[in-house]
C-alpha cells in the first residue's frame, strides 16, 4: 500500500510539473504499476511494476527529456551515480528519465514476483519503458535515448520500433545483434549457472565463478596485465570470493543474460540489418570499443556504416569498459551530439 500511494502521489507530481516546469532533483526511487504486461512471447507479467528515478529539471513543454536505459544489470541508482559523479549528462539543461529494465530486481523480475516470472526479450523492456512513459507519465516523446551495452541495445530497438518518439538516440557499446562468439561467451556463462545450480552450489559459489568468467571477457588481456601484478593475483581472485548481490540475484541474472542471446533489431526484417536501419528517423551517435570482447564491435561497425550515423570509436586496452578508460572524451561527444 505504501508503494502505491508514492506511486500515485508522484505521477500526479510528474504531471503537475510537465505544465508548470517545476523543479525534480530528488533522484529518489519510484514505482509505477502499468498493469499485467503482454510479453513479446505472448506470456503475461501480472501486475508489472517499473522502477526509475529522475534528474534535473522538465521544460515546460518536456522538450528536454532524456530516457536512460539501463546497462545489463544495472539500475537508476547506478545511473544516477554516473550523472553526478560524471557530469555523464549535463542535469541543468536535460531531464534526464532512467528507468529499470525488467529483470534487473527492481522493476518486476525473477526474484520480486510471486509466481514464475516469464523469459523477457529487450522488446519487452522498451515496450513497457514505452507503456510507462506515455500512458502514466503522460509523454508523446523525449529528446533523446541513451544507454550503453544492454542499454544500448535497448536504445537501438527503441530507435527502430518507435521511430519518431525520440529525436536523437546514443548507443554506446552496443550491438544489434550478436555474433557467434557473443552467443558463444554468453551460452557458456548460462551453461556455467544452470549446471552449478543443478549440482546445488551456493549463490556465493556460483556468482564467483561467473564474475571471474565475465572478467576475462570485459577488459582485454593486455588491460589485465597491466594492472593485476602477478605477486598481487591471489589478492585479485580473492576479490570475486564476495557476497551475492541481493537485488541482482542469480535467476534475474539468467533472466537479462537470455535476453541479450536472442537479441536482433532485424528478426522482423527477414534478419537484415539494412532493412532494420532503414526504419530509424532519430539521429544516432554509436560509440564502439574497437577491442570489445564481451559485446563484439563487428554488428555494430556493419550497422553505423548502414545508418550513416555519427560514430565515435574507442581504441583502447579497456574492453567492453573502454568508456570507464575515456570518459571525458566520451562525455564531451555526448554534450556536442545532443547541443548539436
Amino acid at each position: 500500500m505504501k508503494n502505491f500511494l508514492s506511486i500515485t502521489f508522484f505521477s500526479v507530481i510528474f504531471f503537475t510539473t510537465i505544465n508548470s516546469q517545476s523543479i525534480l532533483e530528488d533522484s529518489e526511487q519510484h514505482y509505477e504499476l502499468i498493469g499485467d504486461f503482454i510479453t513479446q512471447a505472448g506470456d503475461t507479467i501480472k501486475d508489472c511494476q517499473l522502477g526509475y528515478r529522475v534528474f534535473g529539471t522538465i521544460n515546460k513543454d518536456s522538450s528536454n527529456v532524456i530516457l536512460y536505459c539501463t546497462w545489463f544489470g544495472g539500475n537508476s541508482e547506478a545511473i544516477g551515480r554516473l550523472i553526478r559523479k560524471y557530469q555523464f549528462i549535463d542535469t541543468t539543461k536535460y531531464f534526464v528519465i532512467a528507468i529499470d529494465a525488467l529483470g534487473n530486481g527492481v522493476s518486476s523480475s525473477p526474484s520480486n514476483y510471486k509466481i514464475n516470472f516469464p523469459p523477457i526479450s529487450i522488446r519487452d523492456m522498451i515496450n513497457s519503458e514505452y507503456f510507462l512513459l506515455t500512458k502514466h507519465l503522460n509523454l508523446k516523446n523525449v529528446f533523446a535515448i541513451i544507454g550503453g551495452s544492454m542499454g544500448g541495445m535497448q536504445a537501438l530497438q527503441w530507435a527502430v520500433d518507435y521511430p519518431t518518439f525520440a529525436i536523437k538516440t546514443i548507443a554506446y557499446v552496443p550491438s544489434p545483434k550478436l555474433s557467434a562468439y557473443d552467443m558463444l561467451w554468453i551460452s557458456t556463462q548460462i551453461k556455467l549457472i544452470e549446471t552449478l545450480k543443478k549440482y546445488n552450489s551456493t549463490e556465493r559459489e556460483i556468482k564467483s565463478l561467473s564474475d571471474m568468467m565475465t572478467a576475462l571477457y570485459s577488459r582485454t588481456p593486455d588491460y589485465v596485465n597491466e594492472t593485476v601484478k602477478p605477486e598481487k593475483f591471489s589478492e585479485y581472485l580473492e576479490s570475486f570470493n564476495k557476497e551475492p548481490d541481493k537485488i541482482f540475484t542469480l535467476e534475474n541474472y539468467l533472466a537479462q543474460i537470455k535476453a541479450i542471446l536472442k537479441f536482433d533489431i532485424s528478426e522482423d526484417y527477414e534478419n537484415d540489418l539494412g532493412k532494420a536501419a532503414q526504419k530509424i528517423q532519430s539521429e544516432l551517435l554509436m560509440i564502439i570499443s574497437k577491442r570489445d570482447m564481451m559485446v563484439n564491435p563487428t554488428y555494430a561497425f556493419q550497422f553505423a556504416e548502414l545508418t550513416q550515423c555519427r560514430t565515435l570509436v574507442l581504441d583502447n586496452n579497456c574492453g567492453h569498459l573502454a568508456v570507464t578508460c575515456e570518459l571525458e572524451k566520451v562525455r564531451e561527444a555526448i554534450a556536442d551530439f545532443l547541443n548539436y
